[in-house]
Formats: C-alpha cells, sequence, structure tokens
C-alpha cells in the first residue's frame, strides 16, 4: 500500500469527536480525488519541480536570503486587511469554515498529544504557532482552547489588527502576534509542538520551501498541519469563478488556479520536508444550511494533518 494509499484510507475522522452528520452532504460535490473534467495535468513530480525551479530563479534575480514570499500576493491582503472581522466581508467564507476547521484541528491534535477532546481547553500546556494568520480567525479560538499561541504574517496590517482585535478579550491578549516570517523564526530558533498554515500555501511563492520551514518550526514527532485548494476543474469552478465572480464572497484575482496543488502533490512536499501525512480531510460547503461540513471529498478544499519525523 502506497503513500497516498495509507492516506485517503486514514481519512476519516474518529465519529466520537465528528458526528456522522458531518459526512452526509457529498452529493453537491464529486467524491473522486482528481475531476474527471480535468484537463490532463503534469504529474506530482513535475509540478513540484517546475514550482521549485520559479522560486530559485526568482530568488536568484532578487534576493540572497530564501523566502516563500510572494509581494503581489501580499498586496492583494494587505489591500483588505481592515475587513478581518467583518463576517459578511471578504473573508466570509473563512468566518463560515472556522468551526469546521477547529473540528478537525481538535480531534487530530487531542488524538496526537493524548489530549482529551471533550475538554473545554484541551490544548492546555501546547504551544501552536498560526502561519500567515492574518486577522487572528484561527489563532483565537486556539488560544481560548488553552494554547499558547504565536501568530505570524508577513503583513503587517494584518498583525495589527490581530493584535486590537485580541486585545479585546483577557483569554486571547495573552497571543503573541509578530509581523515576520516563518522562515525568519526558524533563523531564530524557534520551534512549536503544532505548526498550522491554513489557507496560506496557495499564495506562497515556493510552497517547497514554505513547508521545509514549517517542518522546522516544528519540534520532532510534533504535528503540522496545512490546509488548501485542489487544483482540480471543480475547485476552479468552484473556489474561482463562483466564489470571486458569481456570490463575489472574495474579491476577484484572490485565487491563481495555477498556485493550487493537489493532495498528492502536497503530501510529496511535506514528505520531502520530513512531515508524515497521516490523515486528510475535505470541506464541503452545503448551499441549504449555508454552513461547511468535513468530508472525505478532497476535490475542492482539503485539509491534512502530519507528524515531523524524529
Amino acid at each position: 500500500m502506497n503513500q497516498m494509499q495509507r492516506i485517503l484510507s486514514a481519512r476519516r475522522l474518529s465519529h466520537s469527536i465528528i458526528p456522522q452528520s458531518c459526512f452526509l452532504h457529498r452529493r453537491w460535490f464529486s467524491t473522486s480525488e482528481t475531476d474527471a473534467s480535468s484537463p490532463p495535468l503534469s504529474s506530482p513530480h513535475q509540478k513540484i519541480q517546475t514550482l521549485e525551479d520559479k522560486a530559485s530563479n526568482k530568488s536568484r534575480s532578487t534576493a540572497s536570503t530564501t523566502s516563500s514570499l510572494n509581494e503581489q500576493e501580499l498586496a492583494k491582503f494587505s489591500a483588505i486587511a481592515d475587513t478581518w472581522w467583518h463576517a459578511e466581508g471578504p473573508f466570509k467564507p473563512l468566518h463560515l469554515m472556522n468551526p469546521t476547521r477547529l473540528a478537525f484541528i481538535r480531534s487530530t491534535l487531542c488524538r496526537h498529544f493524548s489530549k482529551d477532546p471533550s475538554s473545554a481547553r484541551p490544548f492546555e500546556g501546547l504551544r501552536l504557532i498560526d502561519v500567515g494568520c492574518g486577522g487572528g480567525l484561527l489563532s483565537e479560538p486556539l488560544a481560548r482552547m488553552g494554547a499558547t499561541v504565536t501568530g505570524i504574517d508577513a503583513v503587517d496590517k494584518n498583525v495589527k489588527i490581530a493584535r486590537l482585535h485580541a486585545d479585546m478579550d483577557p483569554m486571547t491578549a495573552t497571543i503573541e502576534y509578530q509581523c515576520t516570517t516563518a522562515e525568519k523564526l526558524v533563523d531564530d530558533g524557534r520551534t512549536f509542538d503544532a505548526v498550522l498554515a491554513l489557507e496560506v500555501i496557495e499564495h506562497v511563492a515556493n510552497p517547497a520551501e514554505f513547508c521545509k520551514s514549517l517542518s522546522a518550526l516544528t519540534i520532532p514527532n510534533g504535528a503540522t498541519v496545512v490546509s488548501t485548494i485542489n487544483r482540480s476543474m471543480r475547485a476552479y469552478a468552484s473556489a474561482i469563478i463562483a466564489a470571486e465572480y458569481i456570490l463575489q464572497w472574495l474579491p476577484k484575482g484572490t485565487h491563481e488556479w495555477s498556485s493550487f496543488l493537489t493532495p498528492e502533490e502536497l503530501t510529496m512536499i511535506l514528505q520531502r520536508a520530513s512531515v508524515d501525512v497521516k490523515e486528510m480531510a475535505g470541506f464541503v460547503y452545503n448551499p441549504i444550511t449555508g454552513r461547511w461540513l468535513l468530508s472525505d471529498d478532497i476535490s475542492v478544499n482539503f485539509i491534512a494533518y502530519g507528524t515531523k519525523k524524529e
């Protein structure tokens, strides 16, 4: 049984943590790993090599220090930084998806660190970092669950908004926010029990280098959680055409389809960075209830949990 088969067979979450009802709404999306209508794509090896080559050429021409930053993507998010906590604003999809993301994180991290998932503060004693924290939508609930949280973002306006919002609640005022990059924290020798980068990797210039930094920030046998969007025609239709142009949930141009990674590519990149992917799940949107649910359909939005090799 190969690596991807083992991952796909382990995708379902523990039913004691995630109710069975979470898996009832897959009919709106294909359950295949790649959309049958997709055009022929290069292999994961070829795609990763292309990404590495492009980033390598760019770094040689622009800077001597390796960085995964994409300046155009930073400018996009800087322009809408003031709207992070507007539930009906550009980040509405993240507000709606957050409970589902947290359900996966609670399940996997509690299992990994032998914590009680029914506890109000299951992450007590754990050091977590939210890479690409934006306005703190993920950092704050992690802090309320007891974690010692560090949130970092390369956009200074994001960090200022996150800090101002966190300071309004004593339970989140302890979050350490920094305007910095994962690479710089690696240089500083920082490490964490769990490293999370949700909806970030599709916006970086070099996914392979970015994952190496995530791995370096994770302690041996620690946990790494990454979520992103699959590079499938179904994702193009829903995450770009529908979300940006029809429903206008997001500003036009928020996503570039060519920057998305398939589950196989993400697994391979993480494995090369010494992170062994253990579990994967999909997020599906129920247009009737307006809620996101966990599913085994990873054809559009998906999340992966892995462990750092000792």
